[in-house]
């Protein structure tokens, strides 16, 4: 399914969303996670394998590249910004687009950035990441995600996984946790 949605992947050379001059030379991005705790096991976060056939281009901006790049590892409901959306907004949607929640109490959000290399553009190492974190609860014996979304979601401890394992750089979100 290809979107009509300019999401806020910026960069320099027309290869982001949206092409502009006066950003890093690597990109920036702009981005809601959700980081949905079990109620009955605090320490444990809603993270899922993300299904390839899904529409990730509409729902979380990942592009074919990126769906495969990501498919084997473990995401958190998350996404690029869409431009002109704030990022209350993109928290709101991730939840219903991602996980069929409508009503999810979420606080936040709580504002990290981040310069790295990204994974698939080894060289460019001056890659800007502005990232929105929004925290809820649910109880996981209610919750069934989204089928065509994901191909599993499961409530983890993220101390447990290997950073090898996390898909999309979301190591450096889970580091932030509080």
């Amino acid at each position: 399914m290809a979107t009509a949605r300019k999401f806020c992947a910026f960069s320099a050379d027309g290869r982001g969303g949206l092409g502009m001059d006066t950003i890093p030379p690597d990109g920036f991005c702009l981005s809601a996670f959700l980081i949905i705790r079990s109620e009955g096991r605090p320490n444990n976060v809603l993270m899922g394998h993300l299904n390839p056939d899904g529409p990730w281009d509409h729902v979380g901006a990942l592009d074919p590249s990126r769906l495969e790049a990501h498919r084997h590892g473990w995401m958190l409901p998350s996404s690029h910004l869409i431009y002109g959306e704030s990022p209350d907004e993109g928290a709101r949607r991730i939840a219903f687009e991602q996980l069929g929640l409508k009503n999810i109490g979420l606080e936040g959000p709580e504002v990290h950035s981040e310069v790295y290399e990204p994974r698939r553009f080894p060289g460019r190492k001056n890659h800007w990441d502005l990232e929105f974190l929004y925290y809820g609860f649910l109880d996981e014996r209610a919750f069934h995600a989204p089928e065509d979304i994901w191909l599993d979601v499961e409530f983890v401890d993220p101390s447990a996984v290997p950073a090898a394992q996390i898909a999309r750089s979301h190591e450096d979100i889970i580091a932030h946790l509080r």
